[in-house]
């Protein structure tokens, strides 16, 4: 898994394909008390998630925190070797948030191969290594190459 913050014009994308990706391949996820539009929107191209630490679960009956995600489905990434890239903004003041996650980690019992987040201002892998310090109120761009077998 490689996971990097891209600063500068390298071209990450090189050798890799680009996939037709429309709205059909997401599954927004939210409290299940609150409508979609109070939790995400798309305007002008830029997607918005947001979360409440009093938001309920995504269903009445998981045992999760609170979420807002998008969930992507409708390609097999289950081997070879795929790419997701993507910008961030993390307002100021958030922490302990997900930005972006790889699930079904092999092997058990870790249901993620990877996961990008926020504590106090720096984009982490998981808790620990950080990508990138002092990110509040910037746009950055994320790259995560993932080879399903390694």
């Amino acid at each position: 898994m490689g996971v990097c913050l891209v600063r500068g014009s390298r071209d990450l994308n090189c050798g890799f394909e680009s996939l037709p990706f429309n709205q059909s391949y997401f599954n927004v996820q939210r409290p299940y008390d609150v409508p979609e539009n109070q939790r995400y929107s798309f305007i002008n191209g830029v997607r918005r998630c947001w979360v409440y630490s009093t938001d309920k679960p995504h269903n009445p009956t998981s045992n999760t925190l609170p979420r807002t995600e998008i969930a992507i489905h409708g390609y097999n990434y289950t081997s070879g070797v795929w790419q997701f890239e993507g910008y961030g903004y993390v307002p100021k003041g958030t922490s302990g948030v997900c930005i972006m996650q790889v699930l079904g980690a092999s092997p058990p019992p870790h249901a993620s191969t990877a996961m990008v987040r926020v504590y106090d201002g720096n984009l982490t892998h998981y808790r620990k290594n950080v990508l990138a310090e002092n990110i509040y109120d910037k746009w950055f761009r994320l790259n995560v190459i993932h080879d399903v077998e390694s």
